[in-house]
């Protein structure tokens, strides 16, 4: 195989760029809605402003300003989008046609070509030469194009092409060179060619006014020459040397003008590195300045747990005793507790959190349970008054819709503290929603809250403690970065005897042998659920609706059966009524949308079919999953793709990854590794520090490094 003189290599985009704007934020930082920059380099020379630099003026810094680039260090954080790698140098003859090439040649007819008809400008030709050939440049209109004389040395860059039976390159990267070192490959301080070079991604602003990479290089040239000692390190640089990393200052050269990929990629690490240390400071002051507010301490329970886990037809997991015992803990101190409570489906959150919840009424307090749909709201009350109703004890349940009578003797009963436990939806944040004596708030699904929503809930009361929980795993990289102001409690582990979901990938031929196992189960007593992308159909897409699939199988493949439709543009009473029916075993199937993603517990429910499962997210596959397996009995989840052309494949890397393990932690790993931590976490929020270097998945390992620097620094 011949071997290319010229290979372009990318560099990929951190994943996480777009995630802090997306991320939680910590509760005690309430307001600003941009991400905080971090200072990867600090320094005096750092902050100097872009004129500084050699080659700046008055209208390129106006131009550099407008594309965000203000200082030396804003300058030098531009990192290459790629490279390309011109180390290889060939001979004229050697040199493939079609590839791009690097040569070391000497100009031997300057000139141009015979003019073209007037008004138009001809191009411009260079013949050059060396020790095995001669080849023609070419600059058509608009080229970067020297008046070079006869015995200019050059270094060329460019994809080699044939016209008229002659070698010819159009537009080459070139330099003058002075000296050809042929035994070491040394060809005097070149910056566009003979090495590893930069591609810059330029704004549409900065290339309009005619900075593209190649000026853009010079640049970063010029800046580099000023920063030799006056750039501060965060990160003693023995820790780095204990990573295989480079100095900083080294780094920033090795990333920018790296003399081969690997640097290239250790520059980027070291500067990552950096990044994280500044993000993981930034988290224990956030952290350290909670501890040092006041809150109530709640002493732990002595009656209400324990006759709880008494009433208990099981035993708690070792992973659900733990985190009792670390919340129990928290509460008993003089500071508010900020804890986030995380765990795969089924590994029982809720319980945990009950337990919280008792030791606060047992003081004197009074419980806040905010989820964020109606049918998790609702889920929670019924779990909840069914294990405490024995114990004399009777949560309210607040909700939009409710009637103003109704709505007025909730409200009244949370004010007077005669309501120790009330559930509810956004309800709980409206204005004349007030507590007695609120001393602790639960948040379930808490990415689907904004962080100001979270806020309004927290100030009904002063130290309130707050307990945020999700059932999506997060991956240990996420919660150290997005998290780190908080304490973190991990449910990993399941209840025993939880058998695993058996799930298959199957094509829409096998349609009808999918529907008929479906019905194969309901005969022997269990029931399912079809879940649809979409509520009604719609011209513009051929995806297949509930409503659609509802009428269908009512008349069809399903119809000795009772089906119900669950949507989220039924009425609350209508959606209360399908639930109610289906929990009761008065329905055999349930058609849905995704509205039956979290809150949603029937034991009995041994199958579930998703239809076009390439448009769902691996999370929320994961979390669909989890409504069946509740029981003792064996379950299916069976997806069913419709990809098409424009697809791309990470549709089936993502359905692939959940046949293959029911481990939602792993799924959590893979689902940040396809998507990265913005999409990850799914929501828009405000207030965490911006990464423009780190990536939360490439430098997991990095995190860890700058996590320990960066606490040890500050105690």
């Amino acid at each position: 195989m011949r071997e290319c003189s010229c290979l372009i290599w990318y560099i990929p985009p951190p994943s996480n760029r777009a995630a802090v704007a997306r991320a939680a934020k910590s509760d005690l930082e309430p307001d600003p809605e941009a991400p905080v920059r971090l200072p990867v380099l600090t320094g005096e020379i750092a902050a100097q402003r872009i004129e500084g630099v050699s080659g700046v003026g008055a209208q390129r810094g106006k131009v550099l300003r407008e594309a965000g680039i203000e200082t030396l260090a804003d300058l030098l954080l531009r990192l290459p989008r790629r490279y390309l790698d011109r180390s290889h140098i060939v001979p004229i003859e050697a040199a493939p046609i079609g590839e791009e090439v690097t040569l070391l040649v000497r100009v031997l007819r300057p000139g141009q070509a015979p003019r073209f008809r007037r008004g138009r400008q001809p191009p411009r030709e260079v013949v050059v030469e060396d020790e095995s050939g001669t080849l023609r440049c070419v600059w058509f209109r608009g080229g970067h194009y020297h008046n070079f004389e006869a015995g200019d040395l050059l270094a060329l860059s460019g994809r080699l092409e044939t016209y008229k039976n002659q070698r010819q390159v159009s537009h080459p990267e070139y330099e003058f060179i002075t000296t050809t070192d042929d035994d070491s490959g040394a060809r005097g301080d070149l910056l566009h060619t003979g090495g590893i070079i930069p591609l810059y991604a330029s704004s549409a602003d900065l290339q309009e006014r005619g900075l593209r990479s190649r000026g853009f290089r010079r640049l970063v040239r010029a800046a580099l020459s000023l920063v030799e000692g006056g750039i501060a390190a965060a990160v003693d640089e023995s820790i780095a040397a204990g990573q295989d990393l480079p100095s900083l200052e080294a780094a920033l050269k090795d990333v920018h003008f790296p003399p081969s990929r690997d640097r290239a990629e250790d520059g980027r690490r070291r500067l990552a590195l950096e990044e994280l240390h500044h993000l993981q400071r930034e988290m224990d002051r956030r952290r350290q300045r909670r501890l040092s507010q006041a809150g109530a301490s709640i002493a732990p329970s002595k009656q209400l747990v324990p006759r709880l886990i008494e009433r208990l037809d099981f035993e708690l997991t070792a992973a659900q005793t733990r985190v009792v015992e670390q919340i129990s803990s928290d509460l008993q101190q003089s500071h508010p507790m900020r804890r986030l409570l995380h765990g795969d489906v089924g590994s029982g959150k809720t319980l945990v959190a009950l337990c919280a919840a008792l030791q606060a009424i047992e003081a004197g307090y009074q419980v806040a349970v905010m989820a964020p749909t109606e049918i998790l709201a609702d889920q929670h009350f019924q779990t909840w008054q069914s294990l405490l109703s024995p114990m004399g004890l009777s949560p309210a349940l607040l909700k939009g819709g409710q009637r103003a009578a109704v709505r007025r003797e909730l409200l009244t009963g949370m004010q007077t503290g005669a309501l120790c436990l009330v559930v509810g939806t956004h309800a709980l944040l409206q204005e004349d929603v007030g507590f007695s004596r609120l001393g602790l708030v639960i948040v379930d699904e808490q990415h689907r809250f904004g962080v100001e929503q979270r806020e309004q809930l927290i100030r009904k009361s002063d130290a309130v403690h707050t307990l945020v929980m999700t059932a999506t795993p997060i991956p240990r990289s996420l919660a150290l970065s997005m998290y780190g102001d908080l304490e973190v409690s991990v449910l990993d582990e399941l209840p025993p005897g939880r058998l695993p979901v058996r799930t298959a990938l199957r094509s829409p031929d096998r349609r009808d042998r999918i529907l008929a196992f479906v019905a194969e189960q309901i005969s022997e007593g269990r029931q399912g659920y079809l879940v649809y992308p979409t509520i009604e159909e719609s011209q513009a897409s051929d995806l297949l609706s509930a409503e659609a699939a509802f009428e269908e199988l009512s008349s069809g493949a399903l119809a000795r059966y009772r089906l119900g439709l669950l949507h989220g543009r039924l009425s609350t009473e209508e959606k209360r009524s399908v639930m109610s029916r289906f929990a009761a075993g008065e329905l055999d199937v349930l058609v849905a949308t995704t509205v039956i993603e979290v809150g949603v517990d029937v034991a009995n429910a041994t199958v579930m079919v998703i239809e076009h499962a390439e448009r769902f997210g691996l999370a929320q596959l994961h979390q669909l999953r989890g409504r069946v397996g509740r029981g003792a009995e064996a379950a299916y989840c069976i997806l069913v793709a419709y990809p098409t052309d424009t697809e791309g494949q990470l549709w089936r890397e993502r359905l692939d990854a959940l046949c293959a393990t029911d481990d939602g932690f792993e799924l959590a790993r893979t689902d940040l590794r396809l998507r990265g931590p913005g999409e990850f976490l799914g929501t828009r929020q405000a207030g965490l520090p911006e990464l423009q270097i780190a990536d939360l998945v490439r430098d997991e390992d990095l995190l860890e490094v700058a996590r320990a620097a960066a606490v040890g620094s500050d105690r």
